[in-house]
This record gives structure tokens, sequence and C-alpha cells, in this order.
């Protein structure tokens, strides 16, 4: 890096941008007083400010001084002092590496034989790990902040995971906004968000994760990431607000009150109001492995995500399932899928434990006894009961065309697909259900229920009323925009999610082929839903459709 520097000579370095390792090389630049010798200035947030995120020892202390707690944790930088440490707080303990990506190194233990083993391996990763009570089981929250130079600074998005804390956020279905806190937690949450960060003196964009216990209103700051991270991808593509380009203009010394129009829904200088619901779900490809362990903890096995937006839970989990390309249906609906041990399935998190919840919920058991097992809010529980209780309403129905108007827009309300709906109805056993699919779709378009189409409003774009950020919802209501009647346009269909042999590239060949649509004089319209590409970034095309690729969405 000194060689880069010494000759490109730049005036001002960012170091928010460019994930984990940034940090840590920018850091160790600025320690090893290269920055100062070439004046290199760090726009944005300081490295102080970072390296008080970063250093456990420093963070911790920091937020004692505004008395925001954390969890009791220690940092030690040798096996003696990890086990004494451990001791001390008393097992089980959470072990994470310090200054390392992804939560690598990290996990519980529930004795010291487990400490010594997960220890060793955390050292590995990183000079300083962490010992700290565990709090499996609690709620995890979080938020992006942004604050810019002159101290105005708010939460733009709330994120909730489905799983309870042990699970990595990048492992966990995470739905947002928030949906089984009150106003009140909420608020509680949101001021300390914005205290902490105005304390840590940070310009830009960061995030900031709790454990959160709603029976106790208790609460931990887990940790602040002082820069764009995995779920700022996230948060922009659920908000509409472009995380990444105002905090590079923050960086540069503008004011969020610069950023878009002031006094329109287009300003930077306040956060997004939103009337709709998304929800991420990882994909994995753990077949691909022979002799693999199919649990999940806190360090990322997955390999790419969705996101899937509606406006009830109910059609968000049932879209977002049928998106990440594993052969499922949707919640429910999958015939193949057998489970030796439920009771084990629910308490031990695996890449399949959501449609374990499924087989349990068929099977009798209650939301307080899934909740129990797996420790699943009873809000995200009760959702996916009526998904399951509305299923046992289809199968009531002998054949497609008995099904009422009002049932089959309540089970579209509830995200069942065309081919679920017929699945439950008929049941046709063996062979291709082609024919029953094709059936429900001609029925519901004969009915007249069919999709609106709905747009995002987007934050700080130069062309506001041009971004075409939309989805497709089945709530009854009005399309927001018209189709292109006459014009020529071209749909280009997306990737989906990032798989094993299907990555990046892909997406790259659909930026392509949306900018030479548009160069040869088409309306270029891409539909796809993974929001870690560039291919969903509203203003790469003329209209971007966040939504399925299948045939009952595309067609």
């Amino acid at each position: 890096m000194e060689e880069v520097i010494k000759k490109e000579q730049p005036d001002g370095i960012l170091l928010a941008f460019g994930g984990q390792t940034a940090l840590n090389c920018g850091t160790e630049l600025y320690t090893n007083g290269t920055l100062a010798k070439y004046g290199v200035k760090v726009l944005g947030t300081s490295v102080e400010a970072i390296m008080n995120t970063e250093d456990r020892d420093l963070f911790v202390k920091k937020l004692d001084e505004i008395d925001v707690k954390t969890p009791v944790s220690q940092a030690v930088e040798n096996m003696d002092d990890a086990v004494a440490a451990a001791h001390r707080i008393g097992f089980p303990v959470m072990i994470r590496s310090a200054y390392a990506l992804g939560g690598m190194g990290s996990g519980i233990c529930k004795d010291e034989a487990e400490l010594r083993t997960l220890a060793e391996s955390a050292f590995a990763y990183s000079p300083q790990i962490l010992v700290e009570e565990s709090l499996k089981g609690w709620k995890e929250i979080e938020f992006e902040v942004i604050r810019d130079k002159n101290d105005h600074c708010f939460t733009v998005v709330s994120m909730e995971n489905v799983d309870p804390l042990g699970v990595h956020t990048g492992e966990s279905i995470v739905v947002a906004p928030t949906c089984s806190l009150d106003e009140t937690e909420l608020d509680l949450l949101k001021e300390l968000s914005i205290k902490t960060i105005r304390h840590l003196d940070i310009v830009g964009e960061c995030n900031i994760q709790y454990a959160f216990n709603s029976e106790t209103d208790d609460y931990r700051v887990i940790e602040v990431n002082a820069r764009l991270s995995h779920s700022s991808a996230l948060a922009s593509k659920a908000s509409g607000y472009p995380l990444a380009f105002v905090a590079a203009k923050l960086a540069l010394g503008y004011g969020l009150d610069e950023i878009g129009e002031m006094g329109t829904p287009n300003s930077a200088y306040k956060a997004p109001e939103v009337d709709y619901m998304i929800v991420k779900i990882p994909r994995w490809d753990l077949t691909k492995f022979a002799g693999v362990s199919r649990q999940i903890g806190s360090s990322m096995k997955s390999v790419g995500e969705i996101m899937s937006i509606g406006k009830s839970f109910e059609e968000i989990m049932q879209k977002g399932l049928h998106m990440i390309g594993q052969g499922m249906h949707g919640f429910v609906g999958n015939n193949d899928l057998e489970f030796d041990n439920l009771d084990e399935e629910l308490a031990n998190p695996t890449d399949l434990r959501i449609f374990a919840i499924a087989k349990a919920l068929e099977e009798g058991y209650t939301v307080e006894r899934i909740h129990q097992l797996s420790k699943i809010s009873h809000w995200f529980l009760e959702g996916l009961k009526n998904i399951v209780d509305y299923s046992k309403v289809l199968a009531g129905y002998n054949t497609i065309e008995a099904l009422p108007a009002e049932v089959l827009k309540e089970a579209k309300r509830l995200g069942f697909s065309d081919f679920q709906i017929a699945r439950f109805v008929e049941n046709p056993q063996g062979g291709s259900i082609e024919k029953e699919n094709i059936r429900v779709r001609n029925l519901r378009k004969k009915l007249g229920i069919l999709p609106s189409v709905k747009r995002i409003n987007t934050i700080a774009s130069e062309h506001p009323e041009l971004t075409n950020y939309l989805y497709l919802t089945y709530d009854g209501s009005e399309h927001d925009i018209p189709y292109y009647k006459n014009d020529k346009s071209v749909v280009i269909l997306g990737s989906g999610a990032y798989r094993i042999g299907s990555s990046v590239e892909f997406d790259w060949c659909s930026v392509n082929a949306a900018q030479t649509a548009r160069q040869l004089g088409y309306k270029s319209i891409m539909i796809n839903y993974n929001p870690e590409t560039v291919s969903t970034d509203y203003d790469m095309c003329d209209r971007l459709y966040f939504d399925e690729l299948s045939l009952e969405r595309v067609l």
C-alpha cells in the first residue's frame, strides 16, 4: 500500500468502503506513520474512532463512559488468560476474534475443553480474542445509522434476525423493519444507537448490533461496524436509501441537508418511511460437500442470499423460500423433506431449520413448544403458523375450479404460488403438475386476482422521479406506475442468488446486457432478487422489478 500511496500521491483516503481488510490496512498505515509521512488525510470516520470500535477493550471502555451496556467480556492474548477469563465470567461463554471477518474463529463454549479447542483456532485468525458472557437465545436487532459533520444523526433502517443470538447475521433470516418489538422497545434502541454513534464520533454510515431480551427489556451492544458492511447493501435495497452514496458524500464534507432535495421525500436528511416488509434469506451449498456439518452458528457458511419484498410477513417468507433456488416451493408444500428427530432439528440450527418448523406445525406442535426449543420469537412463529393453517383450508377443496375468489385471494396474500395451491387442492401423485399449475393460473386471471406493481421511493438519487424500483404484491391495490405500452423494451432476467459456480461474473453479464439495451434505444427492464448485486441497483436500468424469477411472475 505504501508503494501505491508513494506513486499516486492521494490527498485523502476512505477506509469505510473496503470491508474489514481496508479497516485493518488503514489502521496499520496510520499507526506506523505512513499516512502522516505522505500527508494523506483520512476522510469520514477517523482512525481513532475505527480503533475504538475494532479493539474490544477500547470499545467497552468508550461505551462505559456513557453507561451503555456491552456484554461482560475480557480481551485476552494467550490461552491461560482465556481459560481464567472464562472461569471468572462463568460458562457458557462466547469466543470471538478481534479484527476478524465473517465471525471467523467465534463460537459458544459449554466447558473448558470446548474453550481450548475453539480458542486455539481463534488465535490463528487474530492476536486478540474476546471471552464474553453468552447471550444465546436473546433477540438480535441491528440498525444502520448515518451521521454527518454537523452531528445530524438518525437510524435509517431497523432489522431483526428471525434466529436468536448465536447464529451469525449472515447465516440468519433477517426481516426489516423489526417486527416483534413494540414502539417503546424500538425507541429505546434507536436512542441508544444515536447516543453511541455520536460518542464514538463516527462520520458517515455504520452498523450497530444489539442483543435484546424482550422479557426484561435488557440489552447489550454487541458491536459497531464503522464501515459499510454486509448489512449495508441489504439495508440500502430494503429502504431505497443509498447508504454507500450518502456515506461517500458525507466523507467528502457534505452535510445531509445538501444531499437530495430538502423538504421532499428525496432528501437524505431524514429516514425513509416504508409501507412494506423485506426478508433476507441466506443460501447454503452444503450439499456440495461430503461429510460437512449442516449446523450453522456464529461463523458464516452461506454463499449467497436473496431478498423478498411484500406487504405481509407470510408473503415475503413464502416468496423468499421459493427464490433460494434449491427446489423449495415456499414454506409449505415441499414433499421430499423428512426429519428423523424434529426436536433436535428445532433446537440446533441448520440450513433446513425453517422447513423443520413447517413440519413441526403440520404435526401439531404448538407455537410455545417450538419457541421453547428454538428460541425464535412468538411473532414470527405465529406468522408461519398462519401459512400452515391456510394450507389446510386449501386442502379442504377437491378441485381447483371449486376455489372461491376470496379463498384464492387470501392464499395469494399469504404468498402461496400457483404451484402450491395446485398441490394442496388436487395433490396429484407422481409426474409433473404442470397442467394443474396452469389451471390455477387461468382461474386466477379469470377472477381478476392479479398482483399490483408497487414502487419504492428512492432517496438522494439524481432523478428521483425516473427511478423505478418496483416489486409485485397481492394486496389488491392499484398499480403505482403504468406498464410501458408502446416503447421498445427488453426484459433481462438476472441470475438470482450467488452460489458455488455462479457468482459475480453472471451479475456482470446482466449489467452489460442492461447497458447495451439502453445504448440500442430500448427500455431495459431487470428482474432479479439478489441484494448483493450491481444489477439490483435501481439506477442501472429503466425499471428494476425486485421479484422472483418464475414462470408465474415473469409472464
